[in-house]
Order: C-alpha cells, then structure tokens, then sequence
C-alpha cells in the first residue's frame, strides 16, 4: 500500500525538523518477520484456536505499535503445519459465507508452543516497554 505521508517526503530529500518530530510522535508500525510470527501465532493458539484474519486482528487490536502482512502469516503457518506443532480444520462460522481455515495446536506439540509463546511474551515485554519509554523507539533492529 503506497501512502503519501511525512515519511514519504522525508525519503524524498525534502525532509523538515517538523517531519522528525511527527515520526516519533506517531511512529510507524513494526512488522513482524517469520520468527516473531511463529511465537505470536503459538501463544494466540495458546489459548484457543483461531484463523488467519482473526490472528491479525487481535495483533493489532492487543498490540497495535506492531503489524502482520499476510504473507508473513501465512508462511508461518505453513512452516507451523510442516513441523507438526499445529493442524488446521475447516469450519462453517455462523454468519459467514465459506468454511474458515481454524488452526489449533497438536497435543503432543503443547510444551515446544508453550516455549515459543513464552519468546513472544518476553520480547513484547522488553520491546514494547522500550518503544514506550521517553525519547526511546523500536526500529526492529538490533
């Protein structure tokens, strides 16, 4: 999605003092890469089963600073299924159209998802809690 903003005149050359000050007064989202996605998808299965659209809604709605494209979803879940740590079902949702793709956690898989999520839970702790902090912003990197 292209967008036309602050961030895009800055990268353009015609950059203000002004455009530093909104760039930390409301900062872009953080998209998540597949190693963070396969720990947030692990501790949401952790507590129930869920499906793709409603993975990145609760991300945003419970974590807003941070995003998931499609795509990245996506490849964790496959990468997910292909190691056995999940299985995905088709369900008809009142309401609803067509079936959801649901993806719950496999029973002999419980420990390793209860590990991963645990990653997930102490890196929003520490990063999170950072972007928040005065004069402080996560950049993704390390």
């Amino acid at each position: 999605m292209l967008c036309f903003n602050y961030l895009t005149v800055a990268w353009m050359g015609k950059m203000k003092f002004e455009d530093i000050y909104k760039f930390f007064q409301a900062p872009p989202p953080f998209y998540l890469n597949k190693e963070l996605a396969v720990c947030y998808v692990l501790a949401v299965l952790n507590r129930g089963d869920s499906y793709g659209t409603e993975l990145i809604q609760l991300l945003e709605t419970e974590y807003p600073a941070y995003r998931l494209s499609d795509t990245v979803l996506y490849s964790a879940l496959k990468f997910l299924e292909e190691e056995g740590i999940i299985t995905g079902y088709w369900k008809k949702v009142e309401g609803r159209g067509r079936p959801r793709r649901m993806y719950q956690i496999q029973a002999d898989s419980v420990q390793r998802a209860q590990e991963l999520s645990r990653l997930w839970q102490d890196y929003v702790k520490k990063y999170h809690a950072a972007s928040h902090s005065p004069g402080l912003a996560h950049s993704g990197t390390s």
